[in-house]
């Protein structure tokens, strides 16, 4: 991990933003003081309804459960859950046990949930039996000590080590908290970056206790029931469904698919709200058949952040009425700045907000943004990830070039990775080209972000192919890509051939160009 200055510790301790509370200590004191909250899972595969106190049962049986296999502090519980009542049982759980929590998003494929467990090596991994086109795959985790299904049907027979989710619930709940260093590791989130495999961002139970107090004091305080559509194998949907409400004390309503016909329903049904995210949330409501003038009141604030945010859509939106605000952060380092909810319009609209209590910023001399705060991370599981990014005064290379204006709001312009962000996912450029150049023809290739209208970004693929080869249709590349075993969601939408690429004078290619072509095809 990387060192933190001492005298960024003792102003950190000194303002209160870090504290010796753990991520079990702020949760078992949140459910005890709102047992009867509701807690509502909507799914058409999932469905669950009950309260905090319901769920807490649940997750305080497979603790003790755990606890009885010899899982405790210093541990590691991994869980692959879309958002259904088991993904909450399973934090808090491990929360309760003082072992660190390993999210992973539910739609990773093969590859990207086979390097995570090799490379934290967990003692526990829950994940679903069958979820879409979700399978659970046993010759992934059969290192892994304990291991639990969630599915009426999960066959256990064959892999004694191998049980369904409810045989891992002990007959007697554990009491209490244990004990665990509050600076030591509480959560460690996987995001794809401009390596070929996801990166493990390391949180302690402080960074991750003052995103929790820090991201629930930013949100508008008559922003009402929330519903959660965002992957709990995501940072900020996690946070969002498993800690704030616990926080505050207000009901938990999930949905395990992102279905705008279904949104609309449940926000009259159930009197819901959507506070933002990417833009693609909201967009999608607005253009679909279903949406309504009365659907507004449930669309009070926008809070955009995850992808790229263009001003035309928080223009439409604040033309709506609906107020606007913009965020920007990532899994390393949540929240970096925001715009509060009494900011001016132009500020709430076009730039995205100003550093938040506890946080610091800068631009290096080529644009780049740094940041440190009480909030970032830890470091990365890989030691060389860390040391690239982190300087011995504690700032963290953002990757992404930003500018100030004079009243210290930031703006952020471009990225000096090669990140694609398709609907607030992450995708890596280089993981895409590498399965490209495993097809058969393909002398080089080359992967950009192609501007989406629902989805921000998806990736465009540059192929140049060896002679007497045809550029491959995307029904074949698709089918490579099945068979490579890579999320879908990371899957080129488009192809392109080229003769030979544009490059600089040391043989790279000109990315930049490639996407300037995207722009003048558009």
């Amino acid at each position: 991990m990387r060192k933190i200055p001492a005298e960024l510790v003792e102003r950190y301790e000194a303002e209160g933003w870090w504290t010796r509370e753990t991520i079990g200590d702020l949760l078992a004191r949140g459910l005890a003081g709102a047992p009867d909250v509701e807690f509502r899972v909507h799914s058409s595969v999932r469905p669950w309804s009950g309260t905090f106190r319901d769920v807490e049962r649940v997750a305080r049986r497979l603790a003790g459960g755990l606890r009885e296999r010899g899982v405790g502090p210093g541990d590691t519980v991994a869980f692959q859950l879309p958002n259904w009542m088991e993904a909450a049982a399973v934090f808090w759980a491990s929360a309760l046990l003082g072992a660190a929590v390993v999210p992973i998003v539910h739609f990773y494929g093969r590859k990207e949930v086979g390097y995570i467990l090799d490379a934290v090596r967990p003692s526990v991994f829950v994940a679903a039996e069958r979820f879409g086109r979700l399978e659970f795959q046993p010759d992934l985790c059969a290192r892994v000590p304990v291991v639990g299904v969630v599915g009426r049907d999960a066959p256990h027979r064959h892999a004694p080590h191998r049980q369904r989710f409810d045989d891992l619930l002990g007959d007697e709940p554990l009491d209490g908290v244990l004990p665990a260093d509050p600076t030591g590791p509480a959560l460690i989130a996987f995001t794809s970056g401009t390596t070929r495999d996801p990166k493990g961002v390391v949180h302690s139970h402080q960074t991750l206790g003052h995103e929790t107090r820090q991201l629930a004091a930013s949100y508008p305080p008559d922003r009402g029931k929330q519903l959660t559509a965002a992957p709990v194998g995501h940072f900020i949907g996690m946070v969002n469904a498993f800690l704030i409400p616990v926080l505050e004390g207000t009901p938990v309503h999930l949905t395990d698919v992102w279905d705008p016909a279904q949104a609309l329903r449940l926000m009259s049904a159930h009197e819901l709200h959507i506070g933002g995210g990417a833009p693609y949330y909201l967009t999608s409501l607005l253009d679909h058949p279903d949406f309504t003038d009365g659907h507004l009141r449930h669309l009070r604030h926008a809070g955009l952040g995850g992808s790229s945010v263009p001003a035309a859509v928080t223009t439409r939106l604040a033309g709506l009425g609906i107020h606007v605000f913009r965020a920007y952060g990532s899994t390393e380092h949540p929240s970096i700045t925001s715009s509060r909810h009494t900011a001016p319009e132009p500020k709430r609209l076009f730039t995205d907000g100003d550093a938040l209590p506890g946080v610091e910023i800068r631009l290096a001399e080529d644009g780049e943004i740094l940041s440190r705060g009480p909030d970032l991370c830890l470091g990365y599981t890989d030691p060389a990830l860390t040391e690239r990014a982190f300087d011995e005064d504690g700032w963290y290379r953002t990757g992404d070039i930003g500018e100030l204006d004079e009243d210290g709001y930031l703006t952020v312009t471009g990225r000096k990775s090669d990140m694609i962000i398709r609907g607030g996912e992450n995708i890596s450029a280089v993981e895409v080209e590498e399965v490209l150049l495993g097809m058969a023809g393909v002398a080089e290739a080359a992967v950009v972000a192609a501007p989406d209208p629902r989805l921000g970004e998806h990736a465009a693929g540059f192929l140049r192919m060896l002679p007497g080869h045809a550029l491959p249709t995307l029904d074949e590349m698709r089918a490579h890509f099945e068979r490579a075993g890579l999320a879908r969601q990371k899957w080129p939408e488009e192809l392109h051939e080229v003769e030979d690429f544009p490059r600089t004078a040391s043989g790279k290619v000109q990315k930049f160009r490639l996407r300037q072509d995207i722009a003048v095809r558009k």
